[in-house]
């Protein structure tokens, strides 16, 4: 059941309805994940792995999902706001004979955390600059995760704030209520740490940075 009521939830719906779900799902299957999925996967696997159990937050239509199922993981929860994306997901799913193994949630992760269950490692790819407040949003990841907490945000460096600010402009112009937002990186990263994980890895490309946390 959907439980999508965050105004910044509906503009998800808006701004990743079926168009762009079938666009990132055929993009996906033609030429696989995108840099920051990749490098999530990989800091995964070099600190140990993602274990059997995966909690995939702002999944989109699953790539990191359906990469973690091939390095080890047996379960995953995929959670999404748009239901468009969560449609892609399953049909993906069921294609790659994976669908016994992810469980599609549509809805804002804050608002229905609380019936999720723990997972071994928990993934936000691109999922923290949805968000107009990361500080319910990471609270609730780190409590989640038994192993890892995996991340990708942009970085806080004046060529991203420009560019993120154009698009921001755009889309007012357009009218869509849809924004991208620049959480500050070190107060996300005290959040992480001040819930007993410790900073395994960082990467960066030249406008997202990918972090890989293990709890302590």
């Amino acid at each position: 059941m959907a439980n999508c009521c965050s105004s910044a939830c509906a503009a998800i719906e808006e701004k990743f309805g079926p168009r762009r779900a079938r666009r990132d799902l055929l993009r996906y299957r033609k030429k696989g994940p995108e840099a920051t999925a990749k490098l999530l996967r990989d800091g995964i696997a070099a600190c140990g792995g993602p274990g059997e159990t995966l909690l995939d937050i702002g999944a989109g239509i699953g790539p990191l999902t359906f990469e973690l199922l091939e390095r080890g993981v047996r379960r995953a929860v995929s959670v999404e706001a748009s239901a468009a994306c969560v449609a892609a997901g399953r049909e993906e799913a069921a294609r790659r004979n994976r669908a016994t193994q992810v469980e599609w949630v549509h809805g804002d992760f804050v608002a229905v955390a609380a019936s999720l269950d723990a997972a071994d490692t928990v993934t936000l790819d691109r999922v923290v600059c949805c968000y107009p407040g990361f500080e319910p949003l990471l609270t609730e990841a780190a409590r989640h995760a038994r192993g890892h907490v995996a991340i990708s945000y942009p970085r806080d460096v004046w060529f991203v704030r420009l560019a993120l600010a154009v698009e921001n402009g755009l889309r007012a112009l357009k009218g869509e209520g849809f924004r991208t937002f620049l959480h500050p990186p070190r107060q996300m990263e005290q959040l992480i740490r001040g819930r007993g994980f410790v900073l395994s890895s960082r990467r960066t490309t030249w406008a997202w940075s990918v972090d890989v946390y293990v709890r302590q």
